[in-house]
């Protein structure tokens, strides 16, 4: 583990890396404000993991100000995460007891693309982490009302790409995602076991890049 604050000084290759290159190789339409939305993603992130960030008088995460729509309805999603922890034992043992924004940096990582054998150095930055059972998980916002579109996009937004990576950095066998809906406030859960489907999907989606990023960059 290292400390989170020098996590986007490292030059470990993460997998918003993985994303850059994708969007370079594979572009495609993007849908909505992309900054918009990462920088709410922050928000809830920050709200939620990360208190001592937010000002909530002055309505900013560290220095970045926010209008105040969106600062209420970040508190509406947490406080539906905190509902919804009374009726899930889980949530409520990862909110009591997760470590939050921790780091995860491995030295030469091996992958094996299609029988090609290579090494990178990688980075994750876990928004929950159990480090005593050795698993950990991320928080989202969605726009999906529903499990059903929730589940479309895991896979539509590479959230399965992600989870396969952290878990293959750490070496854990379980991780999960929890989701608060920006439409409606639902919470949305999902949990992966490594060698399921979504754990082979996202790590094939990984391997694709990363060997991709071998041959581009390092």
């Amino acid at each position: 583990m290292a400390n989170p604050d020098t996590y986007f000084n490292r030059k470990e290759v993460s997998n918003s890396d993985l994303t850059e290159l994708k969007n370079l190789l594979y572009p495609r339409t993007q849908y909505g404000d992309k900054e918009k939305a990462f920088k709410f993603g922050t928000l809830i992130d920050a709200i939620i993991t990360e208190p001592d960030r937010v000002d909530f008088y002055k309505l900013t995460v560290d220095d970045v100000l926010y209008l105040k729509e969106d600062f209420d309805l970040a508190i509406e999603m947490r406080k539906s995460l905190i509902a919804e922890s009374r009726k899930d034992t889980f949530l409520a043992n990862v909110l009591k007891h997760a470590s939050t924004q921790t780091v995860s940096i491995r030295q030469n990582q091996p992958f094996d693309y299609c029988g090609f054998e290579f090494t990178l150095d990688t980075r994750c930055k876990w928004d929950f982490w159990l480090s005593s059972v050795n698993f950990g998980g991320d928080l989202k916002s969605t726009f999906a009302e529903s499990q059903k579109q929730f589940e479309e996009a895991i896979d539509f937004f590479d959230w399965d790409r992600s989870r396969a990576w952290y878990m293959d950095i750490i070496g854990s066998d379980r991780d999960f995602i929890y989701a608060i809906s920006k439409k409606n406030c639902k919470v949305f859960k999902y949990f992966i076991q490594r060698g399921d489907k979504t754990y082979e999907k996202g790590k094939e989606k990984y391997l694709d890049l990363a060997f991709k990023y071998w041959q581009l960059i390092v």
